[in-house]
Parts: C-alpha cells; structure tokens; sequence
C-alpha cells in the first residue's frame, strides 16, 4: 500500500528535522533537496547573487534563471511563485523570514507540485540561516575585537599609552595604572581556554591578548593584587605610582614589603622580607650567594618600545639577576596573584599557580609591578621569567630583579646613541609610499628583539623586512642584518637614545668630539654593570660559564657555529645554552634575548 501524501509530508519534516542539527545544516539542507526534488535548490539574496547551494560547482545558468526569478518577485511584490525560468525551466521560488530578505529556489524540479514540501523547508532553513548568519556575525566580532586589543598592546609597546588607554575604555576593561605580565607558553589550540580562566579569575580587569608574535602564548596585562592571595589577609593600600604595597599579615609566607638595606650576614636570601624596590615577591629558592636584589624600578624599553617612565636607580650593592622559582611544596604562591573577583580563589593560590594546574603542559613566566607606561619592559621581564619556567618543576617562574642598562650611560652616552643613530633620524623618503624614519627606527627595534618574527609583529611580508632590514644596513653604516656586535650596538643606542632622561641629558651637555662605543663602556659604572651581568654565569660552574656564553657571541650567536667551535654536539651546545638562562634567569635562545647586554657586558670588560 502506497504512502499517504501526509505520511511523505511528515518523512519530509522529520528529514528536514535531523538535517537541521548537522554541522553545516544550510547546505546540506538544500543537498537533500536537490536530491528530494530534482532540481538544484539553491538560497538567493534579494540582489540576485546566490548565497549558498549543495556541494559541487555552481551552475551559471542556475545563477542566471534564479536572479531573474528574485528579481521578478520583488517587482510584483508576492512572497513565492512559480515563475518561467531559462530554457523553459520554471522556478519555485518563496521568501525566507529573515532579514535581509533571502529566498529559497528551486530550479526545474521533476514534481511540479512541490510547493507545500518547499513551504515546510524555508521554515527550517530561515531558522538554520540566521543562526549561521549570526555565528559569522560573532566570527566577524571576536576577530575585530581581537585585532583592536593586539592594537592596544602594540600601543603600549611603543609608548602610546593615551591612545592606548582611550581604545581600552571603549572595549573594556579599562587599563591599570600599575599591571603585571604574563606570559604564558601553551598549546594554541587551548589559548582562548586559558584567557577566559584569567579572565574569571582576575574579576574582568585583565588585560588578555594572544600574543601576535608566537601562536603558543598568551599575553596577559593583570593588576597586582591588593592583598594576600586569596583575600586572606590584610594589606596596606597600594602606591599607584611605584605599585608597591606593605602588608601587616603576619603570614611569612605572603608578607610583602621593601626590600632591606642590608643583606644577611649568612649570605642567604630571607624567606619573607627581602624585596626588590618595586614592591616584588620574595626570592624563595635561586637567589644567589649575595642574597640581595638589585633595587630597580622601571627600565627603558627597546626601540621597538620606547617608554616614558622614570630614571632607574642604582642599587647600593649589586646582586646578580635571578629569576626566582615559585616554592615546590604548594603552600604560598610564588608569585603576586591577581585581583580578585568572581569566584574566590583558594587561599594562598596564585594566578600562576591556577594556570598550570589548569593547563599541565603550559608554562608561564610574570614580570614585576611596573607603571603602565613600562608595558614594554614587563613584557621583557616576563619573557625571561618564561624562559627560567621552561626548566623548572612548578613550571613557573617571576622576573627577580635587574640592574638598568642605563646606568652605565651618562651625557656621553647618550650623545653616543644619538650620533649613531642619526643617519636613520635625519631620513627623509624618496617617494611618500617608503618608510620614515620613525617607522625605520620601529623596524630596527622589532628586528632585534623578534628577529624574522617581526614581520608579524608590524604586520609586513617577511620580504619587506629583509629589505628595510637592509636599508638599515646602509644608513647607520654597520652590519645590524649580520653582526652580532652591530647588533648589540644598534640595541644600546635605541635603550639611551628613547630613555626618558636622554634629553635632557643631551641639552646639558657641552659639545664634544665624536664618542665611542668603547668610550661608553669604559666607565667605572659600566665595569660595575658588566660584572653584576655576567656573575651568575661565573658562580654556575663550568658546564654553564661563562666560556660557553661567550664562545656562542663571537659565534654571532649561531648555535651551530659555537657548537663546532666547542667540539660538541649541536644539543649539547643548547643544553648548556639552557643550562646558562637558568643561572641568569633570562632568555637566551628565545627572543627577547639578553645576548645583546652579555656582549656588552664582556666588551666592557675586555672578556670578548
């Protein structure tokens, strides 16, 4: 017995039904519709211009009979028709419920009579269209989005904070005064995983961005907390200048505070009290033998980041950079947390320390508090903190301290960085479409902390930045695309000539003979700096010292060239490379790298 036409009506929305929860519901709708009536079923913009259709090449001529057909209905201003199409080939056309106004067609079915079956499908298909029109529309959102919170970042990192902050006020949340960075170092496909949990658990007032540079990191501009983690305890309020605090918990293990003046008479590290002047956390496992931090505050950025924050100052007793590794026993969080908000945190559990038991293959490195303005060092203090992470069995790790590289520079410096730098100021394009100077000095700055990364830090083909690379080459008259020692020299200059005191420094200054980089280097606060640089490199033992180091700068800093100089394997030579970024606590084979301040150091020192 034949089926009643209500029973093939009801196989038909039931059909319809199971097709509509399929990835790609829309399309392979009007599949089975072609198949169901046969003719191509296609959906038609009110323009003509067909939207979507079954799998397969478009046919032009169904492209052709169904605009005319569209066209046809809008003039006489009927919601569906059977309306004679190319050839001979009739229409079936009806308006979906949707705007704007879409319409399904059918192009010369074998049933004529299939206008009750396409009745019951554009319900359907309206639902499924406007849904995947508005997961387009989200796509299209989050991507905008997306690319004006890496605008905001880059902004930072070239010093434009007004223009940065007036973008962040209009997308939410307002950025800090006083921020820390994360950088965190995950599977990609689990970022946006990672920057929702950050998100949650630092109440919305981070600042998160995939980093535009490395596919596996997540950037993150999170304000220090106010109090103990986890809300646990009481704290002072927080000097929105400097972003230290001083707390009156009794709990050692969270105190936080200004650093001594003096260091213990043991040579060891305090387990609560001893802070770097920034208002940083305690140093609990790899502080070396001096068992003092450098006291500095803010750092000039690179000339890819210049800043215009407030001269360093000079640490009364030098004490060797370390990254300092958060506790193994899990009882006090290593690192500052961030503020609080949503959900509340577990006591004495870190952001960090969240983030990795997360996401057990990440690894994350934190800077210290710094003003906004110093986003670009932050991000630089992160990125060495990272490299320390990589090794650690917490996987992860804080910045400890730094002496300022400015230090070693007076007036003479700085006129120095700006006679070197002044063929690359004084340029003017020849045609309006070249790079300025501005734009040139931003390159050179990208270029040495990222490397061929940074055509994707500007945003140009990788072919534009060997070319400008070159023209670098050409106007500061050395061998920036090559040597390693132009390199350094390019580095320095752009750190003195973008330092906030370098001109007034420069405007005070009498005229002088032309100034060398070893002039420079040769003062008694560059020896001071250079052997406070390369001191851990000396306490760590042979395997990680520094003949190692400096056997891969005067290769250039190509590992392949100091691994046949040392007369050992290629991993070998990365190994003690790794073995080198733990003592320092900075990155040396992952951009940014501190191969620029080792050389210097050693050039000051008469060691390379």
């Amino acid at each position: 017995m034949p089926a009643s036409p209500s029973d093939l009506r009801a196989d038909d929305i039931l059909a319809l039904a199971r097709l509509s929860t399929r990835p790609g519901a829309v399309r392979a709708m009007l599949g089975w519709l072609t198949r169901r009536t046969g003719g191509p079923a296609v959906l038609v913009g009110d323009t003509g211009r067909v939207l979507a259709g079954p799998e397969g090449e478009r046919d032009p001529a169904v492209a052709r009979a169904t605009a005319d057909a569209v066209a046809e209905l809008r003039r006489r201003g009927a919601p569906s028709a059977v309306l004679g199409g190319a050839e001979g080939r009739p229409v079936h056309l009806i308006a979906l419920d949707t705007d704007p106004r879409t319409y399904l067609a059918v192009v010369g079915p074998d049933d004529p009579h299939c206008g009750t079956l396409l009745a019951d499908a554009a319900r359907t298909l309206a639902l499924c269209w406007r849904l995947e029109q508005a997961e387009r529309a989200r796509r299209r959102i989050e991507s905008a989005e997306g690319h004006s919170r890496e605008a905001v970042l880059h902004l930072l990192m070239v010093g434009s904070v007004p223009a940065a902050q007036r973008i962040a006020g209009a997308l939410r949340p307002a950025l800090p005064g006083v921020i820390q960075v994360y950088v965190i170092e995950c599977p990609q496909p689990r970022r946006r995983e990672i920057a929702r949990r950050i998100d949650r658990e630092a109440g919305g007032g981070a600042w998160i961005v995939p980093c535009p540079v490395r596919p596996n990191h997540v950037i993150a501009l999170v304000p220090p907390e106010t109090g103990p983690p986890g809300g646990t305890g009481p704290a002072d309020a927080t000097d929105p200048a400097t972003g230290t605090e001083a707390s009156t918990g009794t709990d050692a293990s969270t105190v936080t505070g200004p650093a001594p003046t003096t260091a213990p008479t043991d040579g060891t590290h305090p387990a609560a009290e001893t802070h770097p002047a920034t208002g940083t956390h305690p140093a609990t496992e790899t502080h070396p033998a001096t068992g003092t931090h450098p006291a500095t505050e803010t750092h000039p950025a690179t000339g890819t980041h210049p800043a215009t924050g407030t001269a360093p100052t000079t640490p009364a007793t030098p004490a060797t950079p370390a990254a300092v590794r958060a506790p193994a026993d899990g009882t006090a969080p290593a690192t500052p947390a961030a503020v609080g908000g949503g959900p509340p945190r577990p006591p004495h559990v870190s952001l960090d320390r969240l983030i990795v038991r997360l996401v057990p293959e990440s690894r994350v490195g934190v800077s210290e508090r710094v003003a906004l303005r110093d986003t670009p060092t932050a991000y630089e203090q992160a990125i060495h903190a990272l490299a320390v992470a990589r090794n650690a069995p917490e996987r992860r790790a804080a910045f400890g301290g730094d002496l300022d590289v400015t230090v070693l520079a007076g007036p003479a410096g700085y006129r120095w960085a700006s006679e070197l730098l002044a063929p690359c100021l004084r340029y003017a394009p020849a045609r309006r479409a070249d790079p300025g100077a501005q734009e040139l000095l931003g390159t050179l700055g990208s270029w040495l902390s990222f490397g061929g990364a940074a055509s994707r830090h500007l945003k140009i083909h990788r072919n534009t930045l060997a070319a400008r690379v070159r023209h670098l080459d050409e106007l500061l008259g050395v061998p920036v695309s090559r040597s390693l020692a132009a390199q350094s020299a390019a580095w320095l200059a752009l750190r003195l000539y973008t330092a906030p005191q370098a001109a007034a420094a420069l405007a005070q200054a009498p005229p002088e003979p032309a100034v060398t980089l070893e002039a420079v280097l040769g003062t008694p606060a560059a020896g001071t700096w250079a052997r406070a640089q390369l001191r851990p490199l000396e306490q760590a033992g042979p395997a990680t010292g520094l003949e190692t180091v400096r056997t891969w700068l005067r290769a250039d800093a190509r590992l392949p060239a100091a691994a046949a100089a040392l007369g050992i394997s290629l991993p070998g030579a990365r190994k003690r490379l790794t073995r080198a970024e733990d003592a320092l606590g900075r990155s040396l084979l992952t951009a940014p790298s501190a191969k620029y301040e080792l050389w210097l150091a050693m050039r000051a020192l008469g060691s390379l």
